[in-house]
This record gives C-alpha cells, structure tokens and sequence, in this order.
C-alpha cells in the first residue's frame, strides 16, 4: 500500500532553542524544515511544496509580519500560524488580518501548539478540496456508470482493473462519445489514489494563451488582469491524478513544458520563480491518431512515448451493437429515477432500429437521445415513429423536409432494409415489422 506523503512545515525563528524544540515535536508526524533567519526562510519557501509555516514576529533581518505577506502573496494556500514572546493585542489582530491562521505565545503548550496545527493543516485539505469541487460541479456528470458486455469492452474493463494500482501514465485514445473521461475516472477510483482530487484539463476547451496558467498557476501581476496568484490544475491534484482531455490540441510549445511537469514532479507559476513539487498521476485522452500528428509535426514524440505507458483504446459503439440495447436499458434506468417519472421502454421495431443506426456520436449520442425521447414522447412506450422524428435513421438530406413525409421517407427505407434481411420473404418481414401481411402489401403499394 503507498505511505501517505507526510505534510511539510517550515519552522522559521532566530533561536537555536526554539527550532530544536518544534523540531523534536513534530519530526515524527511531519516533515520538518528549520531557518533561522527570513532570508533562509525565503529560500526553503521557493524550493519547496509547503503546507503550513510556524513564523516567529521578531527576526533579526526581515519583519515577521512583512514576511507572512510575502508568504500569502506567493501562495495563499500555505497556512502560517505566528509565534512570539509578547503578548502584544495589536499585533496579534494585525497578524490575523494579514492571513495568519493562528497567533501562539513562547513559551508554548505542546498539546496546544499539535491541536493548532492539525487544525490549520485540515483547513489547508478543506480549502483546496472546495476549490476543486467548485470547478468540478460545473463538469458534473450523472451517468457515471460503465455499461457493456462486448468482448472488446470486456478487455477494457479488465485492463482498467490491471493499470489503476500502478502509477504510470496512460493514454487512452477513441471516438467522441466513446467514454474516454469515465474510463480515466474508473481508473482514477480503483487505485490508490481514489481519496485524492481527480482533476479535469479540457485542453481544447482553453486558448493556447491561458494554457499554462491553467495547468500551472500564476502570481498576482504575471500578466494583465491577473490581480490574485492561482493555483493551477497540477497544483490542485497534488496526490491525485490529472486528466488532460484531446491532449492533442495543445500546443508544441505547451507540450514541451508539459512533458517537463511530468518528467520532474515539478513547475514553476507563470510570472514566479518558486519549485513547486507535486505528485501526481498523469492520464491523457485523444479522439486523434496521435502518430500521425507525431508524422505531421503536431504532437510531439517523447511526449506521447511519455504518456503511453499503459494505451487503452475504446471501441465506437457501432462496432459493439450488443451493448445498445443494456446502454439504453441503463439510461432509461437513470432518467427515470432522475425525474421520477415511470420508465419507458422501446418497442421492438424501435429498438431494432436504434441497433442498425450507425451512431457518429457514440454512447454520448444515444444518452441525449433517451433523455430527450423520454423527455417530449408521452406514451409509456417509445416507437419507429418517435425515433424517426428525432432524426435517427433518416438520410441528412430529407432534413428539413415536413414531418409526415420524413416518417414516410423513413418507413419506406427501414420496410425494404428488412425485405432485404428475410430475402424478400414479404410474411417474414411482416411478423419482423409486427404488421399483418396484407398492411405490408399495401405499403409497398401491391
């Protein structure tokens, strides 16, 4: 099982005293970082990943509370609770405005002094967690689940299972609408990592300009309009797995610092010069065939030898036609009990449409097509002619056209693909159809 990272403290004070004492209280349960002067504070500061600093007021170089401002100025995130030994009101609401978390005096309660900082380092976890929920609830999903019994998905599943305790890099590549991010999540929830945030990078959805910002941060004044420092997505998935959806998007130059991150667990903020260390897992998608864009100059080589430790492709849902019928069982399920309305079902004829249907965009395609037929179709069953309303089946050329004759353009093709299936046996057909012989005939026009 992997050892919980320990969180980082830097203890910052002039007494050599002082130091040793905070430092034989918490080596056991922290890792610990000592100076003893702002200066060498500053240095600790931009060389490592830190959770919470113990900073005394008075230092012989720079003014404590002038160096907690530098601390929240570069990295809001990192918890600073003040140590000193006057009691001085002012200072202490001065120190608390400037965003220490806490004020304590020398000589100190060590009892009270771990409960302090076990409450700071827990606001730390809750703070960053809110941030990632945040944007997280804004790319909410409700149908989590993987449906499938085709022996490709079957392969899929089980490689799911084999790579998810691993740490390493996967890539996995497919169609749109396939479930590349609910592969990636399935991952993400059966490893070690599951506690940890799992953290979404929409590469094609952000302008080359803010890519770097998004993934690694920025400080206040990194460029115009940047009036606060933001944590980036790496930043935020720190101990938890990062996803970077249509990687292929992203820019060469982005692709360099990228592969950077992932090879040295390190970045920098735009507009800082701080190492920040993170630990993360890296899992990537593409709907691309990212050799060729290695051929084409677009992606670079190392970059995809990096991430394709572990490749996992995903079948297009018309190569798996088993699977349509549990897919549409399941979001039937799921629409149901989101609205609480009774459940529908499809009619023979509609499902044996829905099965020969091509399906461009994938398992994302069927799932707005249940929602929006259970949505407008008030019957408790759901038939050919609902089906060929919402467009499924007819020829993009009869788009357009009135709806009676769309359904009749519609009926005509789907009578002969089943003549055409029985070998023009027109009673086969009918039984098929689940009309009488002689409605078949009249169709036809016989």
């Amino acid at each position: 099982m992997k050892k919980e990272k320990r969180a980082a403290i830097l203890v910052v004070d002039d007494e050599h005293g002082v130091r040793q004492a905070f430092n034989l209280v918490l080596k056991d349960d922290y890792h610990v970082l000592l100076a003893g002067s702002g200066e060498e504070a500053l240095h600790l500061f931009s060389r490592n990943s830190l959770d919470l600093i113990l900073l005394d007021i008075r230092l012989p170089d720079i003014d404590g509370i002038d160096l907690l401002r530098r601390f929240k100025e570069t990295d809001p995130g990192t918890e600073v609770i003040m140590v000193t030994a006057v009691k001085e009101v002012q200072t202490a609401v001065t120190a608390i405005k400037s965003g220490a978390y806490e004020y304590i005096i020398k000589p100190f309660d060590v009892d009270e002094v771990l409960t302090v900082i076990s409450r700071a380092l827990e606001k730390r976890r809750l703070v960053k967690e809110v941030t990632y929920l945040r944007r997280e609830l804004e790319r909410y999903h409700p149908f989590e689940k993987m449906v499938g019994k085709d022996i490709r998905m079957t392969r899929v599943f089980d490689l799911i299972a084999t790579i998810a305790p691993s740490d390493a890099a996967v890539l996995i590549q497919g169609e749109s609408g396939t479930g590349k991010e609910l592969v990636a999540r399935a991952i993400h929830n059966l490893g070690p990592r599951k506690k940890e945030p799992f953290v979404v990078v929409s590469c094609a959805a952000i302008p080359p300009t803010m890519m770097e910002s998004e993934l690694f941060g920025h400080n206040r004044g990194a460029f115009t309009g940047a009036i606060h420092t933001n944590l980036g997505k790496l930043e935020m998935a720190h101990r938890g797995t990062v996803f970077l959806d249509d990687i292929d998007t992203m820019d060469i130059a982005m692709q360099a610092k990228l592969l950077r991150a992932i090879q040295e667990k390190e970045f920098e903020r735009l507009g800082g010069h701080k190492i920040i260390k993170v630990d993360v897992r890296f899992i990537a998608a593409s709907n691309k065939h990212l050799p060729q864009l290695i051929a084409q100059g677009r992606f670079r080589e190392d970059l995809f030898y990096r991430l394709n430790v572990f490749p996992v492709g995903l079948p297009p849902l018309r190569e798996r036609r088993e699977d349509i019928p549990l897919l549409l069982d399941h979001f039937l399920d799921v629409y149901a009990k989101k609205t609480g309305l009774p459940r529908k079902t499809f009619s023979g004829n509609a499902l044996t449409a829905l099965k020969r249907y091509h399906w461009p965009g994938n398992v994302r395609e069927l799932e707005n097509l249940v929602e929006r037929l259970c949505t407008v179709t008030r019957s408790p069953e759901i038939r050919l002619n609902h089906i060929a309303a919402a467009g499924i089946g007819v020829n993009p050329k009869l788009r357009g056209i009135p709806l009676k004759e769309a359904i009749g353009a519609f009926e005509k093709k789907y009578i002969e693909e089943v003549l055409e299936g029985v070998g023009w046996n027109k009673t086969k057909a009918a039984k098929i159809l689940g009309i009488h012989r002689n409605t078949l005939s009249a169709k036809l026009g016989d």
